[in-house]
């Protein structure tokens, strides 16, 4: 299957269930704040936290198994270098206030100036870390 129409499907599932949570639960969809909601210890709502955790855990069960050619492994960089860089992505998240689905997806899609602008932010900071990475760094992490 194309790359396009993978990335397609991805995107539609995804506005989809962010509508549907928004419109079932009165919820924002943000991975971040879904799964830190269902880690707290005394959390009034983790039952249908923890199911969408299980669900998307699920769904990448069903997509491995269907389309087991998706997760091939391109990566070129160290355990090291990913594990860096998933530590950043939290520590951004909590001092965004939320990450990009919560941001990117349903932010704009609502029209929030302070998730328009979060997003603005990370998506330029991720095009010049990039940028960096190849120009000054060879490609190397």
């Amino acid at each position: 299957m194309h790359d396009f129409v993978m990335a397609l499907g991805g995107g539609l599932l995804m506005g989809v269930a962010a509508a549907a949570l928004y419109v079932l639960n009165g919820r924002i969809l943000g991975i971040s704040g879904v799964l830190g909601g269902a880690l707290k210890v005394r959390s009034p709502d983790a039952s249908w936290r923890w199911a969408f955790v299980a669900g998307m855990l699920s769904a990448g069960i069903v997509a491995l198994l269907v389309l087991p050619g998706a997760f091939e492994n391109t990566i070129e960089r160290s355990v090291g270098a990913c594990m860096t860089a998933g530590a950043l992505v939290g520590v951004g998240t909590q001092l965004g206030s939320g990450c990009t689905s919560g941001h990117g997806i349903c932010g704009i899609g609502r029209l929030s100036k302070r998730s328009i602008v979060a997003t603005l932010t990370f998506m330029t900071s991720g095009a010049l870390t990039v940028t960096f990475i190849r120009v000054f760094m060879d490609g190397r992490v």
